[in-house]
């Protein structure tokens, strides 16, 4: 009896279940690991245990059938309200239903609120939320406080950053309404400091002294952010008599300048982006500046955006790479997240695309009928199924 007890336990173990989630025949596309095509992804601990073709639901405590779906890592939106500005909106109700497992707060908290932030925000969402601190010590709270530099401390700044890496991924600078560039330049002084990249959202009115090609090729560093790159406001992107794209916008590329998409509530427009994309120019990462205008009437969550990418050219491989991994690069998190390599975080998205006829909108509510659109089905966060809009990994009742 004795000697049968050891076989006893290695049959029992080996009867066990290896995974506690296995997404099935699902499109996996995961740029960061070249795959692109149909496979299994296993996940076990909270952690990608496996991707390949024909795991064995047998090994599974639960399976997810994704067969005509979408598999990719959940997707990375780089510029989000959360806390701070009047929009803000919470996380987990917009982010998790399009696929989005990490929002990066653009600009809500300074080094003055940030620490608010982290206990309102972050530690209550099962989104993970990470901050690009604003250069204004309080924060984007209105004009009084965005156009006031005695509020830009760049040392002050970067010490916040300094001691909250694990959440500070970078700075932005917005809105300022002065003249020159005292916004810019300190918000790049304090990225000096403590190392990390800006990301700007700055206006280029006539009397404000300030130009395009001087901010993109006399200011920004490489590894900086330009976002709403198809706004004519923020950025001149293409010159608005030729309808060409300025010269000085693959120049700055060139050197490493990166194009956030930033949509929002303002800062798309189709006149922009349909030109631009069209020569070829598109945006390095896909963001949404979503917040409660721009969720509601420009739509503009990351599945939408995507779709809007897809509408006017881009692949959707390419449009995965700018949604994962090219937004973990830029802020110094790849491959933490953006990727399901195994052992790493399972962060995963399942999305459907649909054909047929779809109208989108501007931010100067212009309507576009496009021929795709990408929906969100089934979020994971950390292992954990967040979103699930059918019901793909509950329980069957039988009445």
């Amino acid at each position: 009896m004795k000697r049968l007890l050891p076989l006893a336990l290695a049959l029992a173990a080996w009867a066990q279940p290896r995974y506690d989630l296995v997404i099935q025949h699902g499109h996996v596309i995961d740029p960061a690991n070249r795959i692109d095509a149909v496979m299994d992804v296993a996940i076990s601990g909270g952690k990608i245990a496996r991707v390949a073709s024909n795991i064995p639901a047998a090994e599974a405590k639960k399976t997810v059938d994704a067969k005509g779906l979408y598999v990719t890592p959940g997707l990375i939106d780089l510029h989000a309200h959360v806390f701070g500005y009047s929009g803000s909106i919470h996380p987990d109700d917009t982010a998790l239903p399009a696929g989005t497992t990490t929002v990066v707060d653009a600009g809500g908290s300074g080094w003055r609120t940030f620490d608010e932030m982290l206990e309102k925000v972050i530690k209550h969402s099962k989104t993970r939320v990470l901050s690009l601190i604003n250069i204004v010590g309080h924060g984007m709270v209105g004009t009084t406080f965005e156009d006031n530099t005695e509020d830009m401390e760049p040392e002050k700044t970067a010490a916040k950053i300094i001691d909250r890496r694990a959440y500070i991924v970078g700075i932005k600078t917005a809105h300022f309404g002065g003249n020159g560039w005292t916004a810019i330049d300190r918000a790049i002084a304090a990225g000096n400091i403590a190392k990390v990249p800006v990301m700007v959202d700055d206006k280029i009115f006539t009397l404000t002294g300030r130009t395009s090609k001087e901010k993109l090729l006399g200011k920004l560093r490489p590894g900086d952010m330009h976002t709403h790159v198809f706004n004519d406001r923020q950025l001149e992107v293409v010159d608005r008599v030729s309808g060409k794209v300025q010269p000085y916008m693959a120049e700055a590329r060139a050197r490493g300048v990166l194009f956030d998409l930033g949509h929002g509530g303002g800062s798309f427009l189709w006149p922009v982006a349909t030109k631009a994309m069209a020569q070829g120019f598109y945006p390095d990462t896909i963001s949404t500046d979503l917040h409660s205008s721009s969720i509601m009437m420009a739509e503009s969550d990351m599945a939408n955006c995507i779709s809007k990418m897809l509408n006017l050219g881009m692949k959707l491989p390419d449009a995965i790479l700018r949604s994962t991994v090219n937004p973990a690069k830029s802020i110094g998190r790849y491959p933490e997240i953006g990727t399901m390599g195994e052992g790493q975080i399972a962060d995963v998205a399942v999305f459907r695309l649909r054909d047929g006829v779809f109208a989108y909108k501007d931010a100067w509510q212009h309507k576009y009928l496009g021929k795709q659109k990408l929906e969100g089905v089934l979020t994971v966060r950390g292992g954990e199924v967040v979103f699930d809009l059918e019901g793909r990994a509950a329980k069957e009742w039988n009445q």
